[in-house]
């Protein structure tokens, strides 16, 4: 096995490459190399490509010493920069440095399945489970890159399923209403707006929006999901994108949501001016003011997408207003449920098997 240190990836390799979508959704790419065929797969066609033409980039440039792990880490994150977000970027070097530091030091041609697994023993003493499979995937994703012949197998810990009972939407706009983050709480409870869209959303995404009804066409306000205010290293990076293709979408907006809009200050640009860390501190104050279980702001988006679920909209809507890219990431999230319709749910599956066991009963006598 031979290794680059330090080259760059020549990207225009990719545009003499096909990826081949695989019946698993994945795909494939096959290159050659040294005179051999290696077949390269990756989840993504763009992270297929980038991969294959970095293995064919990687081993014709021969050098004589290995690179380390941290040096491999180091120049995957930064040919990653142009196309991941800043968060995505600064999450992957804290990893680098919290989650791979022991392994950073260790040549890449004498990294081991078996190194691997003691770091991974050790960290998983240390951190939960979900950093564990954070940090194996960013080694995986480096070493398929930089040593595709080394095929990582590594036990990982299970991450815990966890199911919340959530406040009912009821309790949540009790001691919402009329407290001074109300608006940015009703975006995210109403509309199922994640924080990040919230703080992005500004006075000119509200259009009128024409809505076809069954005997006449109507127009209603709406707000358009483009933009988005994130926080990386305690700053706000705007961008003029979404968490995925499918964030970026149009709602409705109802009459109240409206009336607060018009209350704010006509020369405000964004509808949020708070910052994401002030708007998390204020709504952990309004939990314990008013004796609510202790949940994180994005919960309430959790709220939205059970309340769609009490209420029967069919999936492929809930996804519409959501932005989910697929109806896994949405149905993980109706596993929070309300206590109150859950008790009532179990109520009505009791009394069903113990109307058939009385009627057993009545019968045997």
């Amino acid at each position: 096995m031979v290794f680059m240190k330090k080259a760059k990836v020549d990207m225009k390799r990719s545009d003499f490459m096909k990826a081949q979508k695989l019946p698993s959704g994945s795909y494939r790419v096959q290159v050659t190399v040294d005179g051999k065929r290696i077949s390269v797969t990756a989840d993504s066609e763009d992270e297929a490509l980038y991969r294959a033409a970095a293995l064919k980039t990687y081993r014709e440039r021969v050098v004589t010493d290995s690179p380390t792990v941290g040096e491999c880490l180091d120049e995957y994150i930064t040919s990653k920069e142009n196309v991941l977000s800043p968060k995505t970027t600064l999450v992957y070097r804290q990893i680098r440095n919290n989650g791979l530091a022991t392994l950073c030091d260790i040549p890449v041609d004498k990294l081991t399945n078996q190194r691997i697994q003691i770091h991974f023993n050790s960290l998983a003493l240390k951190r939960s489970a979900k950093t564990v499979h954070n940090a194996h995937s960013l080694l995986v994703s480096v070493m398929s890159v930089y040593n595709p012949d080394l095929r990582i197998r590594t036990a990982l810990p299970k991450i815990p399923k966890k199911i919340k009972q959530l406040p009912t939407a009821a309790e949540l706009m009790g001691a919402i209403v009329g407290s001074d983050i109300e608006l940015p709480c009703i975006l995210a409870l109403w509309l199922g707006l994640r924080l990040s869209e919230i703080l992005g959303a500004k006075r000119a995404d509200i259009f009128d929006m024409a809505v076809q009804l069954p005997t006449k066409a109507v127009s209603v306000p709406a707000l358009h999901i483009h933009n988005t205010i994130i926080t990386v290293g305690g700053k706000q990076v705007e961008k003029s994108t979404t968490k995925t293709k499918d964030s970026t979408r149009s709602l409705p907006l109802p009459p109240y949501i409206i009336n607060l809009i018009n209350q704010l200050p006509p020369e405000q640009e964004y509808l949020v001016t708070y910052k994401g860390q002030a708007i998390y501190k204020k709504f952990k104050r309004l939990l314990k003011l008013h004796n609510l279980p202790d949940i994180t702001f994005h919960d309430l988006r959790h709220v939205n997408a059970s309340v769609m679920l009490a209420l029967g909209i069919p999936d492929k809507y809930a996804m519409e207003r959501g932005g989910w890219s697929s109806d896994k990431v949405m149905k993980n999230v109706y596993q929070h449920t309300f206590a109150a319709e859950r008790h009532a749910a179990d109520d009505m599956v009791d009394n069903y098997f113990n109307a058939i066991l009385a009627h057993e009963n009545a019968h045997d006598k």
